[in-house]
């Protein structure tokens, strides 16, 4: 990738982001020792999963309505800068980042921080793909959106 990404560029982060989401929660429901958050944990890492399918399903109809380089270079930048600044953007993040969380609260508050991310960089998403994946992603949001919601009410209860 160059200074900026394609639609399908970006795409392929939102698919890095989920993977890097499911292998975190995974990785901190196999490390905890409290079934309560074991469970979150799981569950949430069980819902990226899925997440991952959805986003294939849109990386296919972009690679066939996007041409490269077909958006202005402001936006491409805009989401570089996003991407740059996403918790769970680069390959093997997520279990660095689990292997050096030793509390489940800090483990909480981290999966609070990708999910409120992901949903920005979602959101700003919706503009470069086509109108049949828009639903989709929009779906997405609202999950994404239902995981935050679960771990600031979860957080509450620690």
């Amino acid at each position: 990738m160059g200074d900026s990404f394609s639609g399908s560029e970006i795409v392929e982060i939102g698919i890095q982001i989920e993977i890097n989401g499911r292998d975190f929660y995974k990785k901190m429901a196999e490390k905890t020792k409290n079934q309560s958050v074991r469970d979150i944990f799981q569950a949430l890492s069980e819902e990226e999963e899925e997440h991952i399918t959805t986003f294939q399903k849109i990386l296919n109809s972009v690679h066939e309505y996007e041409p490269r380089g077909a958006y202005p270079d402001e936006y491409f930048a805009y989401m570089n800068a996003l991407a740059g600044g996403h918790v769970f953007t680069k390959e093997h993040t997520a279990s660095s980042i689990a292997e050096n969380t030793a509390k489940d609260i800090d483990a909480v508050d981290i999966g609070i921080i990708f999910e409120e991310e992901s949903i920005t960089f979602y959101e700003e998403m919706k503009m470069i793909v086509p109108a049949n994946a828009q639903e989709l992603l929009v779906q997405l949001i609202e999950q994404e959106k239902k995981h935050l919601q679960k771990l600031i009410a979860f957080k509450n209860k620690l």
